[in-house]
């Protein structure tokens, strides 16, 4: 499929006015394909030629302005438009669309549990063309009319408001202007809770097998929802621009949620089946604040072209965490992002691939490497430096800029240039100079304290590697003389990095100097000798979990940067968590020791005493939580034991009586979870995973059924899988991913030794076959990260020397490769 160039879509801006689509979609016409009619009113500034685009089964017919034209004259995805005269146009389009089963398009997915079928559509950055034929291009946005004929007993959901109109004909409301990649449909026998807020419809909805999940949460759903929204009013002067607001949880979804205006579409794993901990719920929370701020930053105003993709993410990540904060019942929301997503970007932006917040147009010459700019530096570092632009500007002058970017923008597109002219208007600052140092640039700064005496004070000055201005807070904690192992904060300033002259404060210098106290700047943080020892003694007794999140960090980053010991992390991990109150701490750490201490950043032969710490770790928190007091901890303590174990009996006792002792009760996650870990070790075997997959015949069962299949430690498994993954077409998206999870396990480096060399070998046309979607799930997860050798490094790099491969399927592999140096460099420190 050719891909549009960023020339190319200036040019066809400057011919083209496109004013508005009428599109008919029959879902009637079988299970493989559904017919797409598409009318497109446009306007030719100039006398020229042009093309749209269409991805068909079958093209039909195509007239232009009552005039036929031919089919045939369609090349890949493009039919050229030539001769246009000066004026209105009028292009008709007809074809036959093929569903999709990789969340591209228009995905349709048949739910194993009753039978009932549903449709959703996923038309970013270029899939609107598997839907129906458009000037696929940001900056060209139209109003949209869209008519469906359903299958009887369904319900369509669009961007505006829905109605039947018999003979099974939905007809939404015509939006407003909106690019094309916004156009949202979710057709099926929804289960659907609805109320009015403000005036305006607001409706929640899932599969119905899954109703009596969304029913238990719902209340919670719209609490968030609501509180969201108000709090959205309260910052922004424009008001919500769309006519209602639906949130569709949708199977086999590829992201967390679309920001489609007027429906939302979420992965439905954020209706829970299971028991979650309060972290999830807060994710969950976050991910509804993210795309509502979205309504704004995203829809209201647009990008003109996808270097600037970040700043829609950036911002929607910044506003859904604070306003979360601020409006709801989860105020410690910057933890988590501390703790987890923070570290995504940082990783994100220390290996080859990386590239800066706001990339050089130069740098996105087309949507294939656009697409490829979705990773932790567009969300999570964005979002650290917009939240460092707040304290550094003041949010009154950040919402004040905000809203008159709003304002001039609404409606239309706007780039990075107008966003920082936007900003400047509200301040004396240089905002200009400020972007520049933050938002063009790549890299981590780190931010090393160096800590003298003066008899009765002490001093601070900052070694900075790097070159980005910081406003960051300093802690100053000593040890409480009443509580040992505990600390208190003597006191916390400000400061700027870099600063002329050190900082000198009053007193004895403090136990513990911590920059970036409150974790409001993106830098690597380190701490002097005497700091770390503190840090060592009396992690845990730091009375703020924002603090203790930062140390964790700055200890992460200490191991993967090779200046401590892997096992010195556990060692840490197993005398502070146990006392550890923040779930999303205990979550984060617990994570890094399992996923990449334990399985990559030790030798093989270091693993087993890396996984008895773990277990005797997580028994030590289930044994604290036995009151019944912190079942979110539990629930982590548990799930974490679980994924150590090293020997079959505990878990397989657990399994055998549906319960943890104590609770608790084994749910479909963790019973699912029990397998798994016994499919690795040897202890199950197909029998007992087909008697599971009956007792739980849902999509998530069926996920569950793939990935312990493909973790059992027997040839035949591994070869049926590969096979599965890597020959046939025959997997979803969701079943490549959890067949590609269970593949690969450290315990069975020997039985799988065969198919490290294999990936490479066949995920390049896996890539080429079926597209972005699965060469992005083949390069993450049926990647052979436990293949810590130089051999393996080899392999990636002779791959990567190929001029065949898909952009998607690059980007992955360009970060495993190098993740595998990490690990190796790691070792070798």
């Amino acid at each position: 499929m050719s891909v549009l160039t960023r020339d190319e879509a200036q040019t066809r801006a400057r011919l083209l006015d496109v004013q508005r689509y009428e599109i008919e979609l029959d879902l009637t016409t079988g299970e493989e394909t559904f017919d797409s009619q598409t009318v497109i009113h446009f306007t030719a500034r100039a006398a020229g030629d042009t093309f749209v685009e269409v991805k068909p089964a079958t093209l039909r017919s195509v007239s232009l302005d009552g005039q036929p034209l031919d089919p045939a004259a369609l090349v890949e995805n493009r039919l050229a438009l030539t001769g246009l005269a000066e004026g209105p146009h009028e292009l008709r389009v007809e074809a036959e669309m093929t569903y999709s089963h990789t969340g591209e398009g228009l995905h349709r997915f048949t739910d194993p549990v009753d039978g009932e079928t549903y449709t959703y559509t996923q038309l970013f950055m270029e899939d609107v063309q598997r839907v129906f034929a458009a000037f696929d291009q940001p900056d060209l946005k139209a109003a949209f009319d869209l008519t469906v004929t359903a299958p009887e007993g369904w319900t369509v959901l669009a961007n505006g408001i829905t109605e039947r109109q018999g003979d099974g004909r939905w007809k939404a409301a015509t939006t407003p202007l909106l690019s094309t990649y916004f156009v949202a449909l979710a057709a099926g026998p929804w289960h659907s809770i609805t109320t009015e807020h403000a005036g305006l419809p607001f409706g929640l909805h899932c599969r119905r097998s899954l109703a009596p999940y969304l029913d238990a949460d719902a209340e919670e759903l719209f609490e968030i929802t609501r509180q969201c929204f108000d709090r959205y009013h309260e910052k922004f002067d424009e008001p919500y621009p769309f006519d209602s607001y639906d949130q569709a949880f949708v199977p086999e979804f590829n992201a967390g949620a679309m920001e489609n205006p007027g429906l939302v579409t979420f992965r439905d794993e954020f209706v829970y089946r299971s028991a979650v901990t309060d972290t999830e719920r807060q994710t969950r929370a976050m991910v509804v604040a993210h795309e509502m701020a979205h309504m704004w930053f995203g829809d209201l105003v647009t990008l003109r072209w996808w270097d600037d993709i970040w700043l829609n993410e950036s911002f929607a990540e910044y506003m859904g965490y604070q306003t979360l904060t601020e409006a709801t019942r989860f105020t410690d929301t910057w933890v988590d992002f501390g703790i987890v997503r923070k570290a995504w970007g940082y990783d994100a932006d220390q290996r080859p691939s990386t590239h800066p917040v706001a990339p050089d147009p130069d740098a996105v010459p087309d949507t294939a490497s656009a697409m490829l700019n979705f990773d932790g530096i567009s969300y999570a570092k964005g979002a650290s430096a917009l939240r460092q632009l707040v304290t550094w500007l003041g949010e009154k002058d950040f919402l004040a800029g905000i809203n008159t970017h709003f304002k001039r923008h609404k409606f239309g597109n706007a780039t990075l240039a107008d966003f920082i002219d936007n900003l400047a208007s509200a301040t004396d600052r240089d905002v200009h100079a400020w972007a520049e140092k933050w938002l063009r640039t790549t890299g981590v700064d780190t931010l090393t304290p160096v800590v003298g005496e003066n008899g009765g004070s002490w001093t601070l000055a900052v070694e900075q590697d790097g070159d980005r201005p910081h406003r960051i807070a300093v802690g100053a904690y000593d040890t409480d003389p009443a509580r040992p192992g505990q600390l208190v904060l003597r006191e916390r300033f400000e400061t700027d990095v870099p600063a002329t002259e050190p900082v000198t404060r009053a007193g004895a210098r403090p136990a513990l100097v911590l920059l970036n106290d409150g974790d409001l700047s993106y830098a690597k943080v380190r701490l002097d000798a005497e700091s770390w020892e503190t840090a060592l003694r009396s992690l845990s007794g730091l009375p703020d979990p924002l603090a203790r999140a930062v140390v964790w960090n700055a200890a992460r980053d200490m191991v993967r940067d090779g200046q401590l010991p892997p096992a010195a992390y556990l060692e840490a991990a197993r005398a502070h968590l146990p006392y550890e109150s923040d779930l999303a701490i205990v979550q984060g750490v617990l994570t890094f020791a399992t996923a990449q201490v334990a399985a990559r950043y030790l030798e093989a032969q270091a693993r087993p005493a890396a996984l008895a710490l773990l277990t005797e770790l997580t028994r030590d928190l289930i044994r604290r939580t036995e009151d019944g007091d912190n079942p979110g901890l539990r629930l982590t303590a548990v799930r974490h034991f679980v994924d150590c174990a090293a020997q079959p009996h505990t878990i397989q006792e657990w399994l055998a009586d549906g319960s943890v002792p104590g609770g608790p009760e084994l749910d479909p996650e963790l019973r699912w979870r029990v397998l798994y870990r016994l499919a690795v070790l040897g202890a199950t075997t197909e029998a007992e995973i087909a008697a599971e997959l009956a007792r739980d015949p849902s999509a998530t069962g069926e996920e569950g059924a793939a990935r312990c299949r493909a973790a059992l430690p027997d040839t035949a498994a591994k070869a049926a899988a590969w096979s599965a993954m890597f020959e046939g077409d025959a997997l979803s998206n969701y079943l490549f991913t959890a067949t590609a999870q269970g593949f690969w396990q450290p315990e069975q480096a020997d039985l799988v030794r065969e198919y490290v060399a294999r990936f490479y070998v066949d995920a390049v046309p896996l890539a080429a076959r079926r597209g972005p979607a699965i060469a992005e799930a083949a390069g993450r997860y049926a990647f052979p990260d436990f293949a810590v050798d130089a051999e393996t490094v080899a392999l990636g790099e002779a791959c990567l020397s190929r001029d065949d491969l898909l952009p998607a399927l690059r980007r992955k592999l360009t970060d495993q490769v190098d993740d595998l140096r990490r690990a190796l460099a790691v070792r070798d420190a």
